[in-house]
Parts: structure tokens; C-alpha cells; sequence
């Protein structure tokens, strides 16, 4: 059983895309992290805010939960969720994915806030490549 730390659900449209990053950011983050993919709509891509709603429960182990997003669509089903979640428990970090998957799922692993897991995943967005 992992210990109660902040969840990370990552949101795409596609199925493949959310399982292969929730791996991805799992392993680098060395198993300590909780990160549920919420992607696809069955064999299509779109998003589902009950694919994404589970996906949230799962995740959540009382310390909070970092949603991070691909692409238009997404973003409205989250933000049509969080709507209804005003304790401001669940947050959507405007972070790029993948960067910001792996960030936010190693600092939650090191068992940081809410909050430090958002701005680690926020900070990606300035990361050059070069």
C-alpha cells in the first residue's frame, strides 16, 4: 500500500497517452506516487468527466489531488468538476503534461503539499529544452 501522499490524475484525450505518462511519471518518481490516467472515451479520444471523476476518487488519499490536462475540451470537463469541489482540495495546475506529470509526481512522492506539488508542476512551463 503506498503511503497517503497528494494524487496526480492526468487528463487526455487519448487512453494510451494518459496510461503511458501515469507509467512514465510512476516509475521516475520511484513507485511512491499515486498517478491515475483519465483518458479517452472507450476506443475514442475525448474526455469523460466520469472517466475523470473516478480517476479523482481513486487518487485521492486525503492530501489533495494535481490535475493536469492536454488539450481544450479536457480543461472544460475539469473545470466543470472542480465547479462543485470548492474547498479547493482538487487543483488543475497549468503545467504542461508530460514535464509537468513528471514533476508533480516526484514531488508529491517526496511527500510535499498540495500546494508545492502544484507550483513544482507549474514551474515546468519555463523549462527549456536546450
Amino acid at each position: 500500500m503506498l503511503p497517503e501522499v497528494v494524487g496526480i490524475v492526468l487528463v487526455s484525450h487519448s487512453v494510451e497517452l494518459a496510461r503511458g505518462l501515469a507509467q512514465l511519471a510512476g516509475q521516475v518518481a520511484g513507485g511512491e506516487a499515486r498517478v491515475v490516467p483519465a483518458g479517452g472515451l472507450g476506443d475514442l479520444l475525448g474526455t469523460s468527466s466520469e472517466v475523470v471523476e473516478a480517476a479523482i476518487a481513486e487518487a485521492d488519499q486525503g492530501d489533495g489531488v494535481v490535475i493536469l490536462a492536454d488539450l481544450g475540451s479536457s480543461i472544460l470537463t475539469i473545470r466543470g468538476i472542480l465547479d462543485h469541489q470548492p474547498n479547493g482540495h482538487i487543483r488543475l495546475a497549468d503545467a504542461p503534461l508530460v514535464e509537468g506529470a513528471v514533476a508533480a509526481a516526484v514531488t508529491a512522492a517526496a511527500g510535499l503539499t498540495l500546494e508545492e506539488v502544484v507550483v513544482a508542476a507549474e514551474e515546468t512551463r519555463g523549462v527549456s529544452k536546450f
